[in-house]
């Protein structure tokens, strides 16, 4: 049962059976493509990339290699939960890259929203390669290619992320692993869920690439992205709170790039407001607004203007898609 394509009889995996047969022939499969080889995957803390880790891991243990970039932009805990999960409870073979420092000197200044995705980019590519140069006995690269990925490379949405568009001579030296590039999202959760993966990991939001760059609108500095991660933060953990985890489809904050006036402590203040989206949608071609309690409202607001430095206001987007975009860039 491992096509090279979906075939469309095969059954959906909708039960944690249909998972755990899916897990073993894959595990097969892996073992007999990789044998005593090592494999390399760029793990992100995504839902993807930790499901092949941990498919990987019960299939080559420590023949696997996984290499976390932190460049700066993640959400609060996403770091240390990928260094808890894979390396502290799964035994994994994993190379934490902290390079916050060289990716932000590189963002500084640089406003232009195509310009900021294309640094993020091809600086992740360039800490990635960097790494895999320092490795010997690697041939083969894993990725989280998942079937929406393939059917829209194919339909010409998005280009296939074949080889994760790494330089030709670290991209010739490897034999992709792609094994749950036949799944669909919902399919790749129920595997990680048999797989023992964390539901924080398994039912993690959807996320940009380029992390809290797209959340902080104009040219990133440090100040205002701490002010993004930390009332995201507030807001991630109200959501948990009050039960609406896993009920609201996406929601985050955003930090714009301008400033207005307040008063604090009977002081006037000259800070950025804080704007939070929360909406729902079942195919990401049309979105609409969550509208939460008043109440609960209230009590997010509260928190970040008294937790966060920097904000002096806080507002609700309750603009839908179309014609507004998920995210501000």
């Amino acid at each position: 049962m491992i096509y090279d394509r979906r075939p469309d009889s095969m059954e959906r995996i909708t039960t944690p059976e249909l998972a755990d047969a899916f897990i073993e022939e894959q595990l097969a499969a892996l073992r007999e493509q990789i044998g005593d080889k090592k494999v390399l995957l760029a793990l992100s803390g995504g839902v993807d990339s930790s499901v092949v880790a941990a498919m990987l891991i019960k299939a080559v243990g420590q023949q696997l290699v996984c290499v976390h970039v932190n460049h700066g932009l993640l959400r609060k805990g996403e770091p240390e939960q990928v260094i808890e999960v894979f390396r502290n409870q799964m035994n994994a073979n994993l190379i934490y890259v902290d390079a916050t420092d060289r990716f932000l000197d590189k963002l500084a200044g640089v406003s232009d929203p195509e310009q900021k995705r294309h640094i993020i980019g091809e600086e992740f590519i360039d800490v990635f390669a960097e790494e895999a140069r320092k490795l010997d006995g690697v041939e083969f690269l894993a990725q989280g290619t998942i079937w929406p990925d393939i059917l829209e490379s194919e339909a010409g949405i998005k280009a296939h992320h074949n080889a994760g568009g790494l330089p030709e001579d670290i991209a010739s030296r490897f034999e992709l692993v792609e094994p749950v590039k036949i799944l669909f999202k919902d399919e790749v959760r129920l595997v990680g869920k048999q797989l023992g993966l964390p539901d924080g990991m398994v039912y993690r939001q959807p996320f940009p690439g380029p992390g809290l760059g797209v959340r902080c609108p104009g040219a990133i500095t440090r100040d205002r992205l701490a002010a993004v991660r930390e009332s995201d933060a507030i807001l991630r953990e109200e959501f948990a709170k009050n039960g609406l985890e896993g009920k609201v489809w996406q929601y985050f904050t955003v930090v714009p790039d301008f400033k207005s006036t307040g008063v604090k402590n009977g002081k006037r203040t000259f800070d950025w407001p804080c704007i939070i989206r929360a909406i729902n949608t079942t195919d990401v071609m049309e979105v609409s607004v969550e509208h939460l309690q008043p109440e609960l409202i209230d009590h997010i607001v509260s928190r970040i203007l008294a937790e966060v430095p920097g904000i002096n206001r806080v507002l609700y987007d309750f603009t839908p898609k179309p014609p507004a975009t998920v995210e501000y860039e």
